[in-house]
């Protein structure tokens, strides 16, 4: 009962191969209507002709459409993001992370975002916490890490990021 209120997306997606997009999208549901699934599918810009594709005929922004639909499908009060956009070129994933913010913002619903990209948590999240070893290590803003670190790892994490661009 409890796993039905959060809804869950991994990096990659994490998509059974041997189900089509809109078997995927069922999964969670006690039975298969189809209105939920069509209304998911336009709401994230899915083409409707594409939820009888098997995951492989996918694109990867396609599949984590598919991944974020299974996990809205149920209308759970909480989602669940783990580098949901990690594994996407740099175009794709930029095009979803805006479609991911104004669909956060539309949803009032409490989100949890899994992310090792200092930018792309900043851009989606209201507020931004660094953990250590499962504990909080900072909270607040990056461009306040970035100008003024409190700690060795905050600097060495910031810094890891600005030198990867």
């Amino acid at each position: 009962r409890l796993r039905r209120c959060i809804g869950y997306v991994i990096q990659g997606g994490g998509l059974f191969p041997h189900l089509t997009a809109r078997q995927n999208v069922a999964l969670p549901l006690d039975a298969s209507p189809e209105d939920p699934i069509e209304a998911l599918a336009e709401r994230l810009h899915f083409p409707p002709g594409l939820l009888d594709r098997y995951p492989n005929q996918l694109s990867g922004g396609e599949r984590q459409r598919v991944a974020l639909m299974r996990a809205l499908v149920n209308d759970p009060p909480l989602l669940l993001l783990d580098e949901p956009l990690g594994a996407l070129d740099p175009m794709i994933r930029s095009a979803l992370q805006d479609e991911l913010k104004d669909l956060i913002g539309e949803l009032g619903k409490a989100v949890v975002l899994v992310s090792h990209d200092l930018a792309e948590a900043e851009y989606l999240g209201d507020e931004v916490i660094l953990l250590k070893a499962g504990e909080v290590a900072a909270r607040g803003r990056v461009a306040d890490w970035l100008n003024a670190p409190k700690s060795s790892f905050e600097y060495r994490f910031v810094d890891a990021q600005r030198r990867a661009l």
